[in-house]
């Protein structure tokens, strides 16, 4: 059979998507806004985005450093802290542009330290959150330090996120960036309330490309690549056509400076070409029949928002990465710099 040449999709969404703020929010938000109609936007900024009025504070600076013509519909989250009251979930609840509560363990990632070290003290909170209808977005890693890192997300999901799920049982949660067998296996045996992201570099990487002739700080990110086994795992999640699985990048933007210090951020920024590394991971499995669905279709039917009438068109052209893009007073170098992309994006 030939290869599939060209594939039109309904313009896809970005459901878990970091922009920044100030200067290093107006060099990236069109990255993504060039491709993805909306996305879900993190609120780890610092301070954090609390509470509603700050979420549309930040949602109005996204739009204010769009380039003209370009249309993006930020979808705003609230970070969960011990301080988040049922009060202000259903002002969430009610606010057109506010989706999502998001949940970092404290310390388990960027800027997670407002975090919460447990859901102990929480219950009235997901308990509106239920009530409410609102999505609690998970970081699911465990924060025991006992706990390998390679370990962390399979261990919080036996730990953490089976007795929420089953406390909580009309509770619409999503296991972002999903990284391991056990997480996807738990997704797709849960009830149709619960979802999970998926990530460009976890579909196309292992943990090797963290060591690949040297350490590779570009690789890194949280949660941590994992062995190949977990890769091959989501590919076979992603490759059934189970809705519960959707695009999410976690496209990370961290100055270059940052990502090559003595104790480098986590993060990976694959935004300019997240939708053609996506198209490449479906092609590896012989799923380009299953994309649309993936990209275009399972995240708006779980958020309960309509598909996007605008098409975007992949077309078999490679194309060359830039080495590195602007970033405030610097540069961030994005996934496979330098490289190619078998995919080129046609808006």
């Amino acid at each position: 059979m030939a290869a599939m040449q060209s594939l039109t999709i309904p313009r896809p969404d970005d459901w878990h998507l970091h922009l920044r703020d100030g200067e290093a929010l107006r060099c990236v938000v069109r990255h993504t806004a060039e491709t993805f109609g909306r996305a879900i936007v993190m609120p780890n900024l610092r301070p954090p985005v609390e509470t509603v009025a700050q979420a549309e504070h930040y949602r109005a600076r996204i739009l204010e450093a769009l380039d003209p013509g370009l249309r993006f519909d930020p979808l705003m989250t609230l970070y969960l802290t011990p301080r988040t009251t049922p009060q202000e979930v259903a002002r969430a609840a009610a606010h057109p542009h506010v989706v999502a509560i998001k949940m970092y363990p404290a310390g388990a990632t960027t800027n997670a330290e407002a975090g919460v070290s447990s859901l102990d003290g929480l219950e009235p909170v997901l308990e509106a959150m239920q009530e409410h209808q609102l999505p609690l977005l998970i970081h699911g890693e465990s924060i025991d330090p006992g706990v390998d890192v390679f370990d962390r997300e399979a261990v919080f999901v036996e730990r953490q996120l089976g007795p929420l799920v089953q406390r909580f049982s009309n509770l619409r949660v999503v296991l972002e960036h999903i990284t391991t067998a056990e997480a996807a296996a738990f997704v797709a045996s849960a009830p149709a309330n619960v979802a999970a992201t998926i990530t460009p570099q976890h579909l196309l990487l292992d943990r090797n490309a963290l060591f690949a002739g040297g350490i590779r700080p570009h690789h890194w990110c949280l949660p941590v690549l994992k062995r190949e086994r977990h890769r091959q795992a989501l590919l076979a999640a992603v490759g059934t056509g189970d809705t519960s699985f959707f695009l999410g990048t976690d496209s990370a933007p961290h100055e270059e400076a940052t990502k090559l210090s003595a104790c480098g951020c986590a993060g990976i920024f694959s935004a300019p070409i997240a939708l053609a590394l996506y198209a490449e991971a479906f092609e590896s499995i012989d799923a380009l029949h299953r994309f649309e669905g993936f990209a275009s279709r399972n995240g708006p039917a779980f958020y309960g928002l309509p598909v996007s009438k605008e098409t975007v068109t992949l077309v078999r052209n490679p194309q060359q990465v830039p080495p590195s893009y602007p970033f405030g007073d610097g540069v961030v170098v994005p996934l496979r710099a330098g490289g190619v992309v078998r995919w080129s994006v046609r808006t």
